[in-house]
């Protein structure tokens, strides 16, 4: 079999893997944006497969523009996957599709003009530059939320994902950026073809191996506080007191208020492992986020301090900043996300005559 076969094997294999993928996530969690970019990611990917090649020394055909603009596009799409993916209460908005149609379309004109002026190496390196800046923006988001994260089983497969793809991304664009306007050879396109290939099948497998209901949530309400039944393993009396005890800390003490409060040094003031601490929180009182479950508390405070008529002239900022926001913006998003309301218009319905 040639070079060429071989790749092209490769090159249908990714295609019909990420297609399958992509309408498997549409067909389970069709309402869920995790899911739906996370779709639009793979057939993204599809359309690199079908039309990546490590060196570029002319012009691309017409016919592949397109699919190499897609490609090229598909970056955004990364991103605001990383996003979706580990932040359940992530919205897009209008700009985020402005930027991916930015991307996309400059990929478009570097392909039917950009390179056809001579000016190969860079068209290449100003492309290759966007996607390095896209997926350093993913890996970085990836790292700072990762340990909020409360269910065990989707952070792991979540940052296999993330790292599987954005590894692949950066070591093609550096590579694309290194041999630009130069010819590699047949040899070089298939390992690439066969590398895409296999992490592919990697990630189609540890999605299989996880459930997507811990995956991605089922409706936008369960990633919100849900109180789930017991089951009766969670009621052994060991849980029951560590639960006691983690509210105490919050109904008493108001650790919520701290700054920067982690879930270790929560699990520390419990004298309890990390993991357990994840696991009592997200089992037991159904909460899929850390920081949702900290901001809960800070809401109910917040709620509380609006409906006191004794605080009618405190300000908003300074009862968001008690509670253990740092500023107004997240405290206002947060509080209309779980009342429906601002808390300007939360006070006022508050302090209305019955």
């Amino acid at each position: 079999m040639t070079f060429t076969a071989t790749e092209l094997a490769f090159c249908a294999a990714s295609v019909a893997l990420l297609l399958v993928l992509g309408a498997s996530l549409v067909a389970d969690f069709r309402n869920v944006l995790a899911a739906r970019l996370g779709a639009a990611f793979a057939l993204g990917s599809a359309a690199h497969a079908a039309s990546y090649s490590v060196g570029v020394s002319s012009l691309a055909p017409a016919s592949h523009a397109p699919l190499i603009a897609l490609s090229t596009g598909n970056i955004v799409v990364f991103w605001l996957f990383t996003r979706a993916l580990f932040d359940d209460e992530f919205r897009l908005r209008w700009w985020h599709g402005l930027i991916w149609g930015l991307v996309t379309a400059f990929s478009f004109a570097n392909c039917l003009w950009i390179v056809a002026g001579g000016s190969v190496r860079l068209a290449v390196t100003i492309v290759n530059l966007i996607v390095l800046g896209f997926i350093a923006l993913a890996v970085v988001q990836t790292i700072n939320s990762w340990s909020t994260d409360l269910v065990e089983r989707r952070r792991r497969v979540r940052v296999f994902i993330v790292c599987a793809a954005a590894l692949y991304g950066g070591v093609n664009a550096l590579l694309q950026i290194g041999v630009a306007g130069t010819e590699v050879g047949d040899i070089a396109d298939t390992v690439n073809a066969g590398v895409l290939a296999c992490i592919v099948a990697a990630i189609a497998y540890a999605m299989m191996r996880v459930d997507g209901a811990g995956l991605f949530p089922l409706t936008a309400e369960t990633a919100r506080p849900i109180i789930l039944s017991q089951s009766p393993a969670a009621e052994q009396a060991s849980d029951q007191k560590l639960i006691d005890a983690l509210m105490r800390l919050m109904a008493d003490e108001r650790i919520y208020r701290q700054e920067n409060v982690t879930i270790g040094a929560l699990a520390n003031r419990l004298k309890i492992p990390e993991y357990r601490l994840r696991r009592l929180i997200n089992q037991r009182l159904g909460y899929r986020n850390f920081n949702v479950f900290l901001n809960n508390h800070r809401i109910e405070e917040a709620k509380a301090a609006l409906a006191d008529p004794a605080q009618a002239e405190v300000p908003v900022i300074t009862i968001a900043m008690d509670a253990g926001f740092q500023s107004l913006g997240p405290f206002n998003r947060a509080f209309k996300a779980v009342t429906g309301v601002t808390p300007t218009e939360y006070r006022r319905l508050k302090a209305s005559p019955a």
